[in-house]
């Protein structure tokens, strides 16, 4: 990438600054579970492009994923450059004894702890993709039956297409209007039977672990009356049918904890404009989506909340634009990759600076009597023409 050029001030000139990338040295890439080739490769691609060695560490529990860049990887690259490390938890521990010039982690915020704290041992910067509780506002004062059906599409495919919901940008929760409920309730049952006729068309659920985690948000004797469609489970083969839960209690920890599954809870406020305020409430999440026409609360929802990104009447597809960084902010992570903003992760961006030795102000030097501090004073309000004047004695 071509070094930045920067303004030199009249006190520097002539001179020339700029701002050069360079490479971080040797970082350690996590990637995770559900999305195993891309996040594994992505960021990879920027480390590289951005002139450093990597170790990359994939997640134990996608092991054919693992085995296949671990195989592959040292075929096609530089084996002195990309390391492809496998293994268990165990294994992470190890790697983060040893001092990297960056982590890249991406996973869950209870792990994410745990690497932070051994990156602090030896002072390593650290970047965190994690996720958290992505809300859906949904306005359905000014749609139409097609804006409805469109919508619902769409926000069936940002929750149960991405893995079961198994993806830390999935939706995790809806906002409706108590009025409009009723109605996106009705047009989600009838998609979800028309998208998912047979469970093979469904994900299964990572592990027993967390079956039994979701298990247990439905089992909660305060959330089960809240189930109005799916809720059926099945241990033996980790599937979990879709769910749609309407106003679970929200000290409940289907409300408090982020979901990672095929659960979708639809929460109704007075008016849509309650919305925001329910969501900065919350900690700030990895996206936040809006479905609406409304020009004003698309500015409210962009102006008044934070979070990794905001995509209006569509969910997850933001992830696909290149041009776009990718990560969270607060809870939900920090640090941003994808395309140039991945070189621009793993790079360090040195400050350049060169002068000649034509030219010469002396006022830079002692002793400094009152014609030097008042040609000062000129350059620091940015009067150049006073400065001028009186650098030529034609003003005192």
């Amino acid at each position: 990438m071509a070094p930045d050029r920067v303004w030199v001030p009249l006190i520097a000139w002539p001179a020339t600054a700029q701002v050069v990338p360079e490479p971080l040295g040797v970082v350690l890439i996590f990637s995770c579970w559900n999305f195993p080739l891309g996040l594994s490769l992505e960021p990879l691609i920027g480390a590289l492009a951005a002139g450093n060695a990597v170790a990359l560490k994939p997640s134990e529990l996608s092991p054919c994923t693992a085995r296949f860049l671990a195989d592959n990887i040292g075929r096609y690259l530089d084996a002195s450059a990309v390391k492809v490390v496998n293994g268990g938890p165990e294994v992470g521990e190890q790697l983060m004894e040893h001092r990297w010039d960056k982590v890249l982690f991406t996973g869950s915020p209870r792990i994410a702890r745990s690497v932070m704290a051994a990156a602090a041992r030896h002072l390593t910067p650290v970047a965190l993709e994690l996720g958290g509780k992505c809300p859906c506002i949904f306005d359905a004062a000014a749609a139409g039956a097609r804006d409805l059906q469109v919508s619902a599409n769409r926000i069936i495919a940002g929750k149960w297409s991405s893995c079961a919901g198994q993806a830390c940008i999935a939706i995790d929760y809806v906002l409706v209007e108590e009025r409009f409920a009723p109605a996106l309730i009705k047009v989600l049952k009838s998609t979800l039977k028309r998208f998912f006729q047979e469970t093979e068309h469904m994900a299964r659920i990572v592990n027993e672990r967390h079956f039994e985690r979701l298990s247990g948000l439905l089992k909660d004797r305060a959330v089960a009356p809240s189930i109005l469609h799916g809720g059926s489970v099945d241990a033996n083969n980790l599937y979990i049918e879709p769910t749609i839960l309407l106003n679970p209690p929200l000290d409940s920890a289907i409300m408090t904890e982020e979901i990672f599954g095929p659960l979708l809870p639809i929460i109704t406020v007075k008016k849509i404009e309650d919305s925001i305020a329910f969501v900065k409430a919350m900690p700030k999440p990895l996206a936040i989506y809006a479905f609406t026409r409304d020009a004003a609360l698309r500015r409210r929802v962009v102006e008044e909340t934070s979070s990794g990104s905001v995509t209006f009447n569509d969910a997850v597809v933001q992830y696909a634009i290149d041009g776009l960084p990718f990560g969270g902010v607060g809870q939900s992570g920090f640090g941003q990759y994808h395309g140039r903003h991945s070189f621009e992760m793993f790079s360090h961006k040195k400050a350049v600076m060169k002068r000649g030795y034509l030219l010469e102000l002396t006022l830079r030097y002692p002793p400094w009597d009152e014609s030097k501090v008042t040609l000062m004073r000129y350059l620091y309000r940015f009067n150049y023409f006073a400065f001028v004047l009186a650098f030529l004695g034609l003003r005192k």
